[in-house]
């Protein structure tokens, strides 16, 4: 077991024992010399005091201690450890390597005390608390953490006796003493005299600010602390403080009914009392981050109080200000519900700043971040974040997401380096970024130019026989990506007609690599019922599945950047239009929770084999020199809707196979197989008559190319496997075929 460490409590515990074995002159160092010990701590005495009287317990254990055999007078010696203290220690060590317990503390030692077994400390301390063990444990975390933080002696934490007037402070933090540790307030100048304005008002003088998280509606209250204490502010501001109540530190401990709504009141009154200056009296400012959290707080049933209503005295007195921050939906689901709170808050819409407004925040945090990373960032590089951030990260908001990235490039940098004066630069960012979002490195940093430029000729490398489809599908991403077509579309809706095995998924594939994001592939033979449709977005409220959200909808918000592939559109229930259409039309899809996904940055593509059977009709009669593709074509008219089609980038039609596509086809397909040989040290050469006959027995014009995957693996492939695993070829070398 690794060494555990112990706190300085502790230690001062386990040394007040000792001490007391030497007092009263015993031989060994018993769990009742560490009870003893631990009644003369003020977080023990406190916690006890609520369940006992802890003098009481106290002469108890002395008088026990008395009934001891003492070592005669004179004697030296050393008390050694009892085997009852020796569990107790081995069961508080158990107890922190357990938990996630960084050092051993007192309540460690008390969890070890009370499971002894046949010890009077354990019988005299059980008796105390009779059923409620688990009650005083928490009770003593809770004030040993207090005790740590505040490094508070008085009588009781939190209760009326308290002695200290000031007992409140321990539950809020007082924004104007701590603001130069915070990161400036940039921009915000009409939500800031809109929220300067809504105070200074005489009644329902209280701002809420409501936004998206990670717009900045906590740091808007830390510039008005700025400001305050700068002396920036009307005369009614003058001088007051913002404290920032904490719920969690609130709600902490309160085990009996009456301690929560006790804080409440003592907080409320504290702010109310506390003045700058007495001669000009002035309201402070209570900030509650989250407070759509107090509705419900503190409240044991249906019909009980909660802090909303709690607070509702306070709000319409004018002795406290309030500002409230919460998001949109937690307003919505939460706060709207209590009409009485809402009509006393005055409602602020935080929005999210835009791409230049968040180049300027970064440009005047930047200081700080190269301060503490001691990096500097190149000139380039925030700009990039900003813009980056904005298209890539789509679950978050501006300025946060961007200031996450410039924190940890730096972060990456210092720690690559160990070394100041580094200099992340634009490659540094998009590492991240790939490391975060899931987007490849070289698309983020390079912005898709080269790879836009280069990306038909790389496609025809790769796909043979279908030019016309390669070129219609390059210039209809190359369009979006000039910003040509309508923002709030996909970047290309495409559907791929044409027989089976001729490239349609292939084409997919590849162009997702070549741009360097995921291909994200739906089988839309698995939606050939309604419900299963209803998947894609979420199952109705009250079916089953409604808490896992919808299939399409989460998997573009976990990447949206993506070739979105829906294999086989054809065979899905006819309810997947519908919801295609507002895809293609808006670029949105809304879940089953109210959650949207975003399909502005993803291309759409739609696979179908719709009238493959009327394929084959395509060169009888009149239609004589009519493709393949092209009669299915005509069908996919008659089965897809008028405004399905409509909304389409374009439809491409693949060609049927030929000889030459198929002999193309073929090499490729050797070459992959020649490049796992290669690996294993063997090199494959085909006469050209072993080409032909995989030639002709593999090209079929119904089938396409999948039908040379089958000639290999059953041809080629089984000549090959047991040479590798127990022939000639074991160790490499040279084939012939």
């Amino acid at each position: 077991m690794p060494e555990i460490k112990q706190t300085d409590r502790a230690s001062k515990i386990l040394n007040q024992a000792l001490e007391l074995s030497k007092e009263y002159r015993h031989e060994f160092i018993m769990p009742e010399h560490l009870l003893l010990a631990m009644t003369q701590e003020f977080y023990f005495y406190d916690a006890l005091n609520s369940f006992h009287d802890t003098n009481q317990l106290e002469n108890r254990i002395r008088e026990y201690l008395k009934t001891i055999e003492r070592v005669p007078e004179g004697k030296d010696y050393v008390p050694e450890v009892s085997v009852q203290m020796s569990k107790v220690i081995e069961s508080a060590v158990q107890s922190v390597a357990s938990s996630s317990a960084e050092a051993l503390d007192a309540p460690h030692l008390t969890r070890g005390l009370l499971a002894l077994e046949d010890s009077w400390a354990s019988f005299m301390l059980k008796e105390c608390l009779g059923d409620r063990e688990a009650d005083f444990i928490s009770h003593l975390i809770i004030n040993c953490d207090y005790y740590d933080y505040y490094n508070y002696e008085g009588d009781d934490l939190f209760g009326d006796e308290a002695d200290s007037k000031s007992a409140w402070k321990r539950l809020v933090t007082c924004m104007n003493d701590h603001y130069k540790q915070q990161n400036p307030l940039i921009g915000r100048e009409q939500e800031l005299k809109r929220t300067i304005q809504v105070l200074c008002r005489r009644d329902k003088n209280n701002p809420l600010h409501v936004g998206e998280p990670g717009v900045g509606k906590t740091a808007l209250v830390w510039g008005l602390a700025r400001m305050i204490e700068e002396g920036q502010v009307p005369k009614s501001l003058a001088g007051c403080k913002v404290y920032q109540l904490d719920m969690g530190t609130l709600l902490a401990g309160t085990q009996y009914r009456g301690d929560f709504e006790n804080r409440i009141k003592q907080v409320m009154e504290g702010v109310a009392a506390e003045q700058t200056n007495p001669d000009e009296p002035v309201a402070n400012i209570v900030y509650i981050d989250e407070i759509h959290t107090l509705v419900g707080a503190g409240a044991t049933s249906d019909s009980a109080l909660d802090a909303s209503n709690m607070l509702k005295p306070y709000l319409e007195s004018g002795a406290i200000r309030f500002i409230g921050s919460t998001t949109y939906e937690e307003y919505n689901r939460h706060f709207a519900r209590s009409k009485g709170m809402i009509r006393r808050f005055q409602q602020i819409d935080i929005n999210e700043p835009t791409v230049e407004e968040a180049k300027t925040i970064l440009r005047q945090l930047l200081p700080r971040y190269e301060e503490f990373h001691g990096v500097k960032y190149a000139g380039d590089a925030i700009d990039f974040a900003v813009e980056a951030s904005a298209k890539y990260v789509n679950d978050r908001f501006l300025p946060d997401k961007a200031i996450d990235l410039i924190d940890e490039a730096g972060a990456a940098a210092e720690a690559a380096s160990g070394a100041a004066g580094e200099t992340v630069t634009k490659a540094d960012i998009a590492e991240v970024l790939a490391q975060t979002c899931k987007v490849d490195a070289m698309a983020a940093k390079d912005d898709d130019t080269e790879r836009l430029q280069m990306l038909e000729p790389r496609l025809l490398e790769q796909i043979y026989g279908q030019d016309e489809a390669i070129h219609q599908v390059t210039e209809a991403v190359q369009m979006a990506k000039a910003g040509l077509l309508d923002d709030d579309k996909p970047t290309a809706s495409l559907l791929f007609v044409g027989p089976t095995g001729v490239g349609k998924t292939e084409v997919a594939r590849v162009l997702a690599r070549q741009l360097g994001i995921e291909l994200v592939r739906f089988d839309m033979s698995e939606y050939t019922e309604k419900h299963a449709v209803a998947k894609l977005i979420g199952s109705p409220a009250g079916y089953v599945g409604y808490e896992d959200g919808g299939l399409l909808t989460d998997a573009i918000r976990k990447r949206p950047h993506c070739v979105l592939l829906l294999d086989e559109i054809e065979k899905a229930h006819q309810d997947i239009y519908n919801i295609l259409l507002q895809v293609m039309d808006y670029a949105r899809l809304t879940d089953n929770k109210g959650r949207k996904a975003d399909f502005r940055n993803v291309i759409l593509i739609m696979t179908s084999n719709a009238g493959a059977q009327y394929a084959g009709q395509a060169s009888i009669g009149f239609q004589g020199g009519v493709s393949r593709g092209e009669a299915m074509l005509r069908q996919v008219k008659k089965t897809f809707k008028p405004e399905f089609i409509n909304r389409l980038s374009g439809t491409v039609v693949f060609n049927d196979m030929d000889r030459q596509m198929a002999a193309l086809i073929l090499r490729k397909k050797l070459r992959e197989l020649q490049a796992k040989l290669t690996l294993k040290k063997i090199t494959m050469t085909l006469s050209d008559d072993t080409f032909e006959s995989l030639l002709n027995e593999g090209f079929t014009p119904e089938y396409g190319a999948r039908e040379m995957d089958r000639v290999i693996n059953q041809r080629l492939k089984p000549r090959l496997v047991r040479e590798i695993l127990f022939g000639s070829l074991k160790d490499g070398g040279d084939v012939a075929l």
